[in-house]
Formats: structure tokens, C-alpha cells, sequence
């Protein structure tokens, strides 16, 4: 679906991206992550055309974009990082509005309108001025603008930026939705969402993709030795002393390393250990001792540790 050959861009004397290349496939949910200012942005503007390159290729379902410009840019659904809607129209007419300038067809324009407005859950406010709407309603809106002309292709740049908890678990489920037909690429500072919602990560850094895997083998890959093992939290009552709970802690087969601490309750304790075990066995170990379990949390893998590792290092990885 997109094909990408050495991508280059310079502004003036600053290269933003040094000859990236990567391939999106039909359908795939993939996620553009960065530290600020390392390309992402600049990536997804050349992509939908708001930019062009200083070197490389752009293929778009088999066309190139320097030279099938238009046509192209109907296959894309896009949605910039500060929404580009206008605050003083209703939802029904920027709607509307949208589709005369993706030129819907008139004979269809009422069906994409049911469509978008009970996909984005916009029926409640669709008379109501856009300037009256939550950030969450407003972001629902952009979305709905930007697929009105049912395209291929969905970008998105930084979708939930500034929404609450609840708006963000919204978004997401909407994106994992649109996914199911859709090819979606998402810019995003916020690496759960990348977990939740796509199965494949891209990491630029300084202009240069440094990763290019699944959210789970990139953890795997670039965790330190203990960010493999399962991190586990145990809260417990006991009167016995520090030294006496790290003694039997040492017995426990698989247990890598282990920390014990007091808390601000007296007879509870703080348990944090890295373990090759399942969590199971570890429960099952603590109920033969006298200690009382307030509290066990198994950490699960993140792609915060993988990310760290590759955006502050010089380490470089491509899956093939």
C-alpha cells in the first residue's frame, strides 16, 4: 500500500530525515514514534503531500506521488496534530463541507454522512456548534472530516493529544475500528496507545529509522537483562526482620534478584523481585511462610524500556 525509498528532507541547513525507507501494508495499524524533532511529523506531511522531499520516492497504492499528486491524495485520510476545524460551523455543515472538497459524489454524500456520524458517535451533537463541543467531540469531528470520502489510508498525527482518560480509551477504540478497513498510521508521544492499538512500531530518531518490529519483539530485543524477567510487587504483613525474609526469598528457584523494604505500616513489608518464575509459583511459595499478602502485582512488558534504549543510545535495529 505505501512504499517508501530512501526519504530525505532538508530544511535550509537541517536535515530532518536522512534517507528513510519503509513499506505499509493493506490494512496493518502502525505506529511513527520519536523524541520531538526527530522526523515523525516531517514523515507524515510528505506522505500526504502537505510537504515534498528533497530526495527519495513516495509509492501510494503503485503511484508515485510526485507524479499522480491528486489522485493520490483521495486514497488519504489525514489529521494534523492541531485539528484544522472551524469552531464557528455546526458538526452537520463542516461535515458537509468536507466532503465538497474531498469531491464526494452527491448520490453517496448521504450515506457517507450516517456512516461517519455513527462511526465517530457524533449523533448527539450534530446540530451543535463546533465551538460548544469537548476537545474529545472536536478530535471525533477532525476524524470524521478525515474519512468522509471513505479513503484507504488514515494518518494521524498525534490523535489524543490533550484529551482526558476517558476521550483517549474512545479515540483508541475508534482508530482500532477504522484499522479493520483501513491502513492507519499514527505519530504518537504516547506508547500505550502504540501497545493497544498497532501491530507494528517504527522508531525515527534524528531523522533516521532505528527500529522497525512489533511492540513485543522490540521489548524483547532492547530490555536490559532484568526488563526480561517478570517484575513483581508484593506487599505483605509479617513481624519477621528484612534479613529473615531475604534468607527465604534466596531459596526460591528462579529468582534473579529481589529487593525488601519497610513501608509506613509497621509489619509490612515491600517486596520487589525479577523472576523467571510465573507469578503462580510465587504465590504458592509466600502461602507456606507465616507472611499475610496484602497486595501482588505482576508488571507486565512496556514498550516505555525499548523506546528509552533506542532513542537514547546508538543502537540500531530493523527487523528484515
Amino acid at each position: 500500500m505505501i512504499s517508501v525509498k530512501n526519504l530525505t528532507k532538508y530544511y535550509k541547513n537541517t536535515q530532518a530525515l536522512k534517507s528513510i525507507s519503509f513499506d505499509i501494508n493493506n490494512k496493518e495499524i502502525v505506529g511513527i514514534l520519536g523524541p520531538n524533532g526527530a522526523g515523525k511529523s516531517t514523515t507524515l506531511r510528505i506522505l500526504t503531500s502537505y510537504l515534498n522531499a528533497t530526495n527519495g520516492d513516495v509509492i501510494i497504492n503503485g503511484e508515485n506521488i510526485l507524479f499522480n499528486n491528486r489522485e493520490i491524495k483521495k486514497l488519504i485520510g489525514y489529521l494534523p496534530e492541531s485539528t484544522p476545524i472551524y469552531n464557528d460551523m455546526c458538526v452537520f455543515d463542516y461535515l458537509v463541507y468536507m466532503a465538497d472538497i474531498q469531491e464526494v459524489d452527491r448520490a453517496i454524500l448521504r450515506d457517507r454522512l450516517y456512516y461517519v456520524i455513527d462511526a465517530c458517535s457524533l449523533r448527539e451533537v450534530i446540530s451543535k456548534t463546533i465551538s460548544e463541543l469537548s476537545k474529545g467531540y472536536k478530535q471525533r469531528v477532525g476524524i470524521a472530516g478525515a474519512i468522509i470520502h471513505d479513503p484507504k489510508i488514515l494518518i494521524l498525527d498525534e490523535p489524543t493529544n490533550g484529551l482526558d482518560p476517558n476521550q483517549i480509551l474512545e479515540i483508541r477504540d475508534l482508530i482500532r475500528e477504522l484499522g479493520k478497513e483501513k491502513t492507519v498510521l499514527i505519530s504518537t508521544h504516547i506508547l500505550s496507545e502504540v501497545e493497544a492499538i498497532c501491530s507494528r512500531v517504527i522508531i525515527i530518531k534524528d531523522g533516521v529509522i532505528v527500529a522497525d518490529d512489533t511492540p513485543h519483539n522490540l521489548y524483547n530485543i532492547y530490555s536490559s537483562k532484568n526488563d526480561n524477567l517478570s517484575k513483581v510487587r508484593i506487599k505483605i504483613k509479617t513481624d519477621e526482620k528484612i534479613d529473615s525474609i531475604k534468607l527465604k526469598l534466596k531459596s526460591m528457584k528462579n529468582i534473579e534478584s529481589f529487593d525488601v523494604f519497610d513501608s509506613d505500616i509497621d509489619n509490612i513489608k515491600n517486596i520487589i523481585l525479577y523472576s523467571k518464575d510465573i507469578i503462580d509459583n510465587i504465590y504458592l511459595f509466600i502461602k507456606d511462610t507465616n507472611w499475610i499478602i496484602y497486595e501482588m502485582i505482576e508488571e507486565k512488558y512496556n514498550l516505555e524500556k525499548a523506546f528509552h534504549n533506542l532513542t537514547t543510545s546508538n543502537r540500531e535495529y530493523i527487523n528484515e
